[in-house]
């Protein structure tokens, strides 16, 4: 009997043992490692961002080209120079318009000379008349010779008036050469930077219908004038003012943001066919110079900041599941709150109960190993 009892006594204790090693082994499961970020106060913020991708624009940018068709004489700047405005950036071969702005100079000259005799002859007959008037007084002169005397004075000044006009007619003349002569020369309306240059010296421009513009040869930029434009869905519309905050990205420079400022939101929705209806804004960059480098074309992406608050506990997005859910790493497992959210954005979700600062949330949930109630370690030591 006593040796029955020990037998079952020492079946017992191994049974205990294996029961304990399958605990702290089998039972137990591995741990596993998680992403997490500390629960903290800091800033949140709401943002709208740009439903297609937005454009770098210049507000100031020319296409230019002649008035006139001609030769080109002469280019004196080159794609991707520099120009200061009012510089003469094309001149065509104007020989022809110079002809003619001398041929007026000269009429000028000769009415000029035709309305100074007529007149000084007006002068000579008013004289004339007020001396055959004295005669008349003296009973020299006749009233025949009067009246001859009278008509010549009157035929004289008309004779001056027709004169004056002509000289006139000359320098307007004048003035028209001079414009025609002003059409084959192109000048920069403002500083800038020439994008395109479509022609070449000697080459020929040739006039257009009447009605159709020249197609351009010159695309002059001012690059301290740039501006992003961007569609903003419509739902968004009533959220967007003039002066909110801005962060541009750019493709080409990544990891990148510059700041910026909206400084027009359009008064209409934009329904073309087949898109989705937007509303366009333009940002301005708030600092030219970080802006330099930058060209008119390249595609960007914006965040317009809508609302903001400061010094709020929050939370990365990506760690809140459905329903205000989070993973909360505790003493080694893994624990599931319920949140109470406010503000949020695509990187961070104010938090107003559910954890507290300095606790740890998971922030990437890999597989489904990840779950409350599992033994589990911070990625890296945190």
């Amino acid at each position: 009997m006593t040796r029955s009892w020990q037998r079952w006594l020492g079946v017992g204790v191994a049974a205990a043992a294996a029961a304990a090693a399958l605990r702290l082994t089998v039972w137990r499961g591995e741990t596993v490692e998680v992403e997490v970020a500390r629960v903290e106060r800091g800033a949140v913020e709401e943002v709208v961002t740009n439903s297609r991708a937005g454009t770098v624009k210049a507000r100031r940018r020319a296409r230019l080209s002649p008035q006139t068709g001609g030769r080109v004489l002469e280019l004196p700047y080159r794609r991707g120079d520099r120009v200061a405005a009012g510089v003469v950036v094309l001149r065509l071969d104007d020989t022809l318009q110079r002809a003619r702005l001398a041929l007026a100079e000269r009429e000028v000259g000769s009415a000029r000379a035709r309305a100074e005799a007529a007149c000084l002859a007006a002068e000579l007959a008013t004289r004339e008349l007020a001396r055959g008037e004295a005669l008349r007084l003296d009973g020299i002169a006749s009233e025949q010779a009067l009246d001859g005397l009278a008509s010549e004075r009157d035929r004289s000044a008309a004779a001056c008036r027709a004169a004056l006009a002509g000289r006139e007619l000359a320098e307007a003349q004048v003035r028209l050469a001079e414009a025609e002569l002003a059409l084959t020369r192109v000048e920069a309306p403002f500083a800038g930077v020439l994008a395109e240059v479509a022609t070449e010296i000697g080459e020929w421009i040739t006039p257009s219908p009447p009605g159709v513009p020249i197609p351009p040869v010159l695309d002059l930029i001012d690059p301290t004038s740039l501006v992003v434009s961007a569609p903003i869905d419509e739902v968004e519309a009533e959220r967007l003012a003039v002066g909110q905050k801005v962060r541009v990205a750019v493709d080409s420079r990544p990891g990148q943001k510059l700041d910026g400022r909206v400084v027009r939101v359009a008064p209409f929705v934009l329904d073309a066919l087949e898109q989705n209806r937007t509303i366009e804004i333009e940002v301005e960059l708030a600092e030219q110079g970080a802006a330099a480098g930058l060209l008119p074309g390249l595609s960007a992406d914006i965040e317009v900041v809508v609302a903001r608050r400061d010094g709020v506990l929050r939370v990365p997005t990506a760690a809140v599941a459905e329903g205000g859910a989070v993973l909360v790493l505790a003493g080694g497992r893994l624990l599931e709150r319920r949140i109470e959210t406010g503000m949020r954005s695509w990187q961070l979700t104010e938090v107003r109960g559910g954890v507290a600062e300095g606790e740890f949330v998971v922030t990437r949930r890999e597989s489904t190993a990840i779950k409350a109630g599992v033994r589990a370690r911070a990625r890296g030591g945190a």
